[in-house]
């Protein structure tokens, strides 16, 4: 098995145990755990390859994965007891599971366009877009929407990958792994140490008064 490819089984496997949890959560049957490992595991990778023009997607080639996304939501549905505080795996187990969708999103996209840009994009977006349809789908509160870094760990890792790609310092495998380990590291420091990027803060508009004072509203 290639390189990228264990990668992208790695994605699928644990975005797969991410969806059969919030499944656990909602107290849902065993066809739920199934269904909703199959498409949090899949669906970053499906609009991946929708966007680059690869089709028919990765799945309808190899009809492997969603045995993988079954098999996983299978043993979830008979072990999730077992765990104490499911959000808190749910939340590490997504934390593996971006960091390696995002190397593998980006690889993808290097190779079908050539371009950085590009790479990084379909990076972010294969490690991030399973998770987002499983907490909207679920009725829960986005990852995306948590204070504490999310997407920038995808885009730290996916960066990370086409910049050794291009280097070409290092066996594949390795670049892969480096970039992985970084994206890990930072969404991993965000979980444990809270860390957090600049958010917005609303300010109060300009009064009429001083719209008039600077002659963007004339008095009448």
């Amino acid at each position: 098995m290639e390189p990228f490819q264990f990668l992208d089984y790695i994605g699928v496997a644990v975005f797969a145990a991410t969806g059969a949890l919030v499944a656990s959560r909602k107290q849902l049957d065993l066809l739920g755990f199934v269904w909703f490992a199959a498409f949090t595991g899949i669906g970053g990778g499906t609009l991946r390859d929708l966007v680059l023009g690869q089709t028919p997607v990765f799945w309808v080639k190899e009809p492997f994965y969603l045995i993988v996304c079954a098999l996983i939501g299978l043993i979830v549905f008979f072990t999730a007891h077992l765990v104490e505080s499911r959000y808190r795996v749910l939340l590490w187990l997504d934390a593996v599971g971006i960091a390696a969708y995002c190397v593998m999103g980006a690889a993808k996209g290097l190779e079908a366009s050539g371009s950085a840009t590009v790479a990084i994009v379909t990076g972010m977006m294969t490690a991030t877009f399973g998770g987002i349809v499983r907490d909207t789908i679920a009725g829960e509160k986005s990852v995306i929407l948590r204070p504490e870094i999310y997407v920038t760990a995808t885009l730290v890792g996916a960066a990370v990958f086409v910049l050794a790609a291009r280097l070409e310092m290092m066996p594949p495998l390795a670049e892969a792994l480096i970039a992985a380990f970084a994206a890990f590291a930072v969404r991993a420091g965000a979980l444990h140490f809270g860390w957090t990027m600049p958010g917005y803060r609303a300010r109060a508009g300009r009064t009429e008064a001083e719209l008039q004072e600077q002659g963007i509203v004339r008095e009448d």
